[in-house]
């Protein structure tokens, strides 16, 4: 039976989800429906510019993501201590950009004053607001339904758009949040949309291939829309993901040529410099970039990670114990 959205999420375990939404009703909501001849491939581009606006609105980075024809893979990382660095007046300016929030909240931003008891209710609402600023429910929420609408919208129907609740997979550890990154990149390739990752649509790998090549550097070549590469691990590291930018680069590329070709034997076997740090063997990385989604559940890390957060979390058993054994640990 799965397991409730709380007893998924936990932010004392990680701070990184790996996310997934998959249309209902027909096969081609968001690309090229085949049986009509109709093309739905512009709402690819609404998905993609609703979830990197959205990112500069929630304590929410969005480290990748790939908008496929009927569904959507995003990784996200959750940032609690921005939320907390807010005022309660930027929390109330975020919130509004999205809903249209609480009319003592806009006499507040307008310099009026409140009663006690007025601003007691104000004081609740920030802190509501303040969660659901920092929690990837709320923002998948506000991803989905508006998408949905606008689908609904310009198909004159109502309905669900999506198949029910999104599915997410917690990221435990360096090695899990590195085989969902390249998973979720080279999903065009893997579904023969693309041939390269910098010819892949509605890719975080694009816009960061783009970008790498405009900057030629690590220091200004990254999205400002997307989590940056923040280097190897160290006791200055900057908030980021932890990888060298270039290494990973080679990774993707790396990995999808042996995707492509569909040689795994003949791929070389000496371990790139990422890999090797990972400690993660190259025949083994490759089956993660083709099965990440189906191998792991809500839990994905080393055994000794995925021990702890099962038992942060109160499980009884230690679900997907045996594939993070196998191919992570």
């Amino acid at each position: 039976m799965p397991k409730p959205r709380k007893t998924l999420v936990s932010l004392e375990a990680t701070p990184y989800y790996h996310c997934v939404s998959r249309c209902v009703r027909r096969a081609f909501l968001c690309g090229e429906d085949a049986h009509s001849d109709q093309s739905y491939e512009h709402r690819r581009q609404w998905i993609e510019d609703r979830l990197l606006q959205l990112a500069a609105v929630f304590a929410v980075d969005v480290c990748a993501y790939a908008v496929m024809s009927n569904h959507y893979h995003v990784v996200l990382h959750v940032d609690p201590i921005e939320a907390q660095a807010w005022d309660d007046a930027e929390v109330i300016r975020r919130w509004q950009e999205i809903f249209k929030g609480h009319p003592l909240a806009r006499q507040f931003l307008a310099g009026e004053a409140l009663s006690k008891a007025e601003s007691q209710l104000l004081k609740t609402l920030v802190g509501e607001w303040r969660a659901r600023l920092m929690d990837i429910s709320w923002y998948m929420r506000c991803l989905n339904e508006f998408i949905a609408r606008q689908a609904n919208a310009e198909d004159g129907c109502t309905g669900r758009f999506w198949e029910g609740r999104f599915k997410s997979q917690a990221l435990l550890d360096e090695k899990a949040l590195a085989a969902a990154l390249a998973y979720v990149d080279l999903n065009p390739i893997r579904a023969a949309m693309a041939a390269t990752p910098e010819a892949s649509e509605y890719t975080s790998i694009q816009q960061r291939i783009r970008y790498a090549l405009a900057g030629r550097t690590e220091d200004t070549g990254q999205p400002p829309e997307l989590m940056p590469f923040a280097g190897n691990p160290r006791d200055d590291m900057p908030k980021g993901l932890p990888f060298r930018l270039s290494d990973y680069l080679a990774l993707v590329d790396w990995t999808g040529r042996a995707l492509r070709e569909g040689k795994r034997g003949a791929i070389r076997s000496d371990a790139l410099p990422i890999l090797e740090r990972l400690n993660i063997e190259p025949q083994y990385w490759l089956f993660l970039a083709t099965q990440f989604e189906s191998r792991f559940k809500g839990l994905v890390g080393t055994a000794y990670k995925l021990k702890a957060a099962c038992a942060t979390l109160g499980y009884q058993r230690t679900p997907g114990l045996a594939a993070c054994r196998e191919l992570l640990t």
